[in-house]
Order: structure tokens, then C-alpha cells, then sequence
């Protein structure tokens, strides 16, 4: 499935639209939070982090409508998927503030206790399945954390491998992509940023479309 997801993702490459609007957007608000929150010391800047880290995961939702279309043989257009998304739009965003508050929290809570990052970690494996929950069956905020939850302690191990996959991905790829750019302007280094994350969350759209639909 991993592998399979590579020259499908080539071959339908306006799969990135979302991801890639988004990612603009995440620019916007860096840049943003950059001139209203350096003044007062940074002081709300993780406000726009959060805001941009909803915006990419509905974008990933669009891109989960799209990837399954793909998986189903049919021409899988950005444009079917968008129109879809958009009468879906109310569960998607709900999702995707549920997730971000939930790993957030975890993450306040886990720092209490000095396991910030096991309890974020186990929150997301539990939550994985959310915005597929959210944008391709349907399901409101509630319920699509309920069926990732469900899903996630049906199979462990197959959730286990896509929560590595997303973590690889979202993280250590642009980790070791960025000295590569390392050295340009800030504002381009943010924007090569940025349409790097976009492309990787396209990839990701397939497998976790494919693997929804199978654990659903």
C-alpha cells in the first residue's frame, strides 16, 4: 500500500491542491503571528500554530476524499473531491479542531507529569483515523474520534505502521530535507518548507484512505 501510493500520487498530482493551499495559508499566519506576537515577546503566537495545524489537516481531509477516489478507480479530480468536501466541510473542520486539541491537550498534560511526548504520541495513535472518519465517512467530530478510537484498538498493528509513517513524514522527512535549502532567505526557506509538508500529506492522504477502508 505504501509503495503503490508513490506513482499513484504522480500520477494524480492535483491531489496537492489542498495540502498545497494550505500550506500557503500556514505561511500567512507565520508570518502573521511573526509581526503582531514579536512585539509583546511571542506572547500568542501558538494560537497561529494552532490554527495552521487545523487548516492542514482539513486540507488532508479534502486530500482523503480524493485518495479513496483513486483506490476505487475512478478518476479521483481534485474537483469531485472538492465538491464533496464542501457539503462535509462542517464535520471535516470539527474534526480537525478535535484532533488539535486533543494531541494539545495530551501534550499540556503530559508535561505535568514529564511523559509529554508518550501521552501525545498515544493520543495520536488512538486519534489516527479521525479526519478519514471525518471526511470520507462522514462522521461529526464526536463520533469520527469514537470510530478512530474503535479502529485503532481493532488493529494495532496495522495503525501502529501508518502512525509511523505520518510521524516519518510530518517530521523527520523535512528534518532531513532542510539543510538542503538551509541558507536561503527565511521567507523562502518557509515557503520550500511548506510545499514540501504538502507533498508529503499528499502521499499520506493515500494510505490512510486505503487503510480507513479497510478497518472502517
Amino acid at each position: 500500500m505504501y509503495l503503490r501510493s508513490f506513482p499513484l500520487l504522480f500520477r494524480h498530482l492535483s491531489i496537492v491542491t489542498a495540502p498545497l493551499l494550505a500550506a500557503v495559508v500556514a505561511v500567512l499566519l507565520d508570518q502573521l503571528s511573526a509581526f503582531t506576537t514579536d512585539p509583546v515577546g511571542g506572547v500568542g503566537s501558538g494560537i497561529y500554530a494552532w490554527i495552521a495545524q487545523v487548516v492542514y489537516l482539513m486540507a488532508f481531509g479534502v486530500a482523503t476524499i480524493q485518495a479513496r477516489d483513486v483506490w476505487r478507480g475512478y478518476k479521483g479530480t481534485f474537483d469531485d473531491a472538492w465538491g464533496e468536501a464542501k457539503h462535509k466541510i462542517g464535520t471535516i473542520a470539527m474534526g480537525a479542531i478535535g484532533f488539535t486539541f486533543l494531541v494539545s491537550f495530551a501534550g499540556t498534560l503530559g508535561a505535568f507529569v514529564h511523559l509529554s511526548i508518550l501521552l501525545v504520541l498515544v493520543v495520536a495513535f488512538l486519534l489516527i483515523y479521525t479526519m478519514p472518519a471525518a471526511a470520507i465517512g462522514g462522521a461529526p467530530a464526536g463520533f469520527a474520534i469514537q470510530a478512530s478510537y474503535r479502529a485503532a484498538i481493532a488493529h494495532p498493528w496495522a495503525t501502529a505502521l501508518l502512525a509511523i509513517a505520518y510521524v516519518v513524514c510530518t517530521t523527520f522527512v523535512p528534518m532531513l530535507l532542510s539543510p538542503l535549502y538551509a541558507g536561503l532567505p527565511d521567507i523562502v526557506v518557509k515557503l520550500i518548507g511548506a510545499a514540501v509538508t504538502a507533498l508529503l500529506l499528499a502521499y499520506l492522504a493515500f494510505p490512510f484512505a486505503k487503510q480507513y477502508q479497510d478497518v472502517a
